[in-house]
């Protein structure tokens, strides 16, 4: 079996104190920005990296902490392949939102606030990630204002 290691970020901005998620719409369904790691790369280099090539975006700030991990199988060219993928949570402005240029890896993209965000994707893990994600920043964000 083959194994494959990759990585992703789950872009955000605040709106009126109001998480958008960055959705990308892959053949079958909405997920976020992730590929495989390259040679020397860590996990969170690449997360940057694909995020980057996957949106035009430059200007993120992985918030400390939230670290989430899904491992599924799926079937390419006969092989049975093992994947790992580790999502780091990253906050980029609503202006520098305003400039997502998908690459052509996707079909389209769409900013949403929590609720619309999980409706649109029907991955169930992909789902709990953004309701974990969400509490995540109201916690930070609320950290924060407090220091």
């Amino acid at each position: 079996m083959e194994y494959q290691k990759s990585a992703g970020l789950i872009v955000y901005y605040l709106k009126e104190n109001k998480p958008y998620f960055l959705l990308l719409k892959y053949p079958s369904y909405w997920g976020f920005t992730k590929g495989l790691l390259e040679k020397d790369e860590d996990e969170k280099k690449a997360a940057l990296r694909e995020a980057e090539e996957e949106t035009g975006l430059k200007d993120f700030e992985i918030i400390p902490g939230f670290e989430e991990k899904q491992t599924f199988f799926f079937r390419f060219k006969g092989k049975t392949i093992k994947k790992e993928a580790t999502f780091f949570l990253a906050k980029t402005s609503e202006k520098e939102a305003e400039n997502t240029k998908i690459s052509w890896e996707h079909g389209d993209f769409i900013w949403l606030p929590l609720e619309e965000a999980i409706a649109k994707t029907r991955v169930k893990p992909n789902k709990e990630m953004l309701k974990k994600a969400n509490e995540f920043i109201l916690a930070f964000d609320k950290q924060k204002r407090l220091v």
